[in-house]
């Protein structure tokens, strides 16, 4: 008998999925030997169906910090 493959859902980011594994999407499947996979669940990841961490929130910084003079 096999064990049972773990799977993680991450809050806001990817479903980890214990590998080996074959994801079929429409019809194509994709394969990894890793032996963790993250799944990509929000669509963004430009590896769709393998998460890219494009789920992530990019922040920018526009304001450049304020300069503190070095009084030594």
């Amino acid at each position: 008998m096999t064990s049972p493959r773990r799977v993680t859902v991450v809050q806001g980011g990817p479903v980890l999925v214990e590998g080996p594994v074959e994801i079929e999407v429409d019809g194509v499947v994709h394969a990894s030997d890793r032996f963790v996979v993250a799944v990509c669940a929000c669509r963004r990841s430009k590896r769709y169906p393998f998460c890219d961490t494009s789920h992530r929130r990019r922040v920018r910084n526009d304001v450049e910090p304020e300069r503190q003079d070095d009084n030594r």
